[in-house]
């Protein structure tokens, strides 16, 4: 009732005290802005109106973040400025990691000092959130690269999942079986991002090859009825950002985002906050959104949001 009642009331101050997960969270750019202000002096202002392509995307990093974060005590901060931004946000559950390629470049290519890293700072920010750490890595990367870099990661038991982000046209997604068949070996939940910028059968194809648990974005599912069936049957989640969806030119409107009928046809989603940064999109800010545009319900929402901390 408390979370429903403050939709209605458009009270975000209210909607933050509830509990909520954020699965889909890059923390290179899902951060608080007033801590990276307070610790590095850089004021970074979030993007106002709808992209065109991820070349803009790219274009907005380079201009706002670009490469001052690039050592290791700015990746640490990156780090404590997650953690930040979800306690502030009352968000319980936080699954963010590391790409692959960052063992090396920030952490001496010691995966104790990478784990400790995000252990450190959530100890000391955020204690009583639940942190999901997770293996992250570029599609646009080679096999034989990314099979390296994650020697180092096998075995260690600090991490929750895996995920595969970035060109989602860059290499066939058959490419990564082998990769996906060791991760679930090694007892991680898999997942990756398809379906933002690709089809409905791209979505299907991914599950089917890699197995995963959960598709990052997934949107494009909407637009086949048999797909939608296919991931409500399967117990297949969508880990949806909708207002990076909207600014990146993937939907019309939030109004008409397909989280609805992907809701409402059977499929479990979650409301994630992708890349606060740029799009201003912290997890309650997107709930009260999607209420207030009329996408969604207040009880449809409160729905989806316990559905987010429930355990799979």
């Amino acid at each position: 009732m408390v979370f429903t009642e403050a939709l209605q009331r458009g009270s975000l101050e209210t909607i933050r005290k509830s509990p909520k997960a954020d699965l889909h969270n890059h923390f290179v750019l899902g951060g608080s802005r007033k801590y990276l202000l307070k610790q590095s002096g850089r004021d970074i202002q979030p993007v106002m109106k709808p992209l065109h392509s991820m070349e803009e995307m790219h274009a907005w990093n380079a201009a706002n973040i670009g490469n001052f974060f690039d050592n290791t005590n700015g990746r640490r901060m990156l780090i404590k400025a997650a953690f930040t931004q979800a306690k502030e946000d009352g968000v319980t559950i936080l699954e963010i990691g590391e790409d692959v390629w960052g063992l090396g470049a920030f952490f001496n290519g010691h995966i104790d000092e990478l784990v400790d890293a995000f252990e450190t700072a959530h100890k000391e920010i955020a204690p009583e959130i639940e942190l999901r750490l997770q293996i992250g890595m570029s599609r646009h990367c080679r096999i034989d690269y990314l099979e390296d870099c994650l020697s180092h990661f096998w075995g260690c038991s600090a991490f929750y999942s895996i995920d595969l982000y970035g060109d989602e046209l860059a290499q066939p997604i058959e490419n990564f079986i082998p990769i996906y068949r060791r991760a679930k070996a090694e007892g991680l939940r898999l997942k990756a991002h398809v379906g933002e910028w690709g089809t409905a059968n791209d979505v299907r194809r991914a599950v089917e090859c890699l197995e995963l648990d959960e598709v990052q974005h997934g949107i494009a599912a909407a637009k086949d009825a048999s797909v939608i069936r296919f991931l409500a049957d399967h117990r297949i989640r969508l880990n949806i950002t909708p207002s990076s969806n909207y600014l990146l030119g993937r939907v019309a409107d939030l109004r008409t985002h397909p989280i609805a009928k992907l809701y409402r046809s059977g499929v479990d989603v979650t409301i994630n906050s992708d890349d606060v940064l740029i799009f201003d999109s912290d997890v309650s800010k997107e709930y009260l959104r999607l209420y207030q545009c009329g996408c969604l319900t207040a009880e449809e929402l409160d729905v989806i949001r316990k559905n987010g901390l429930k355990s799979l």
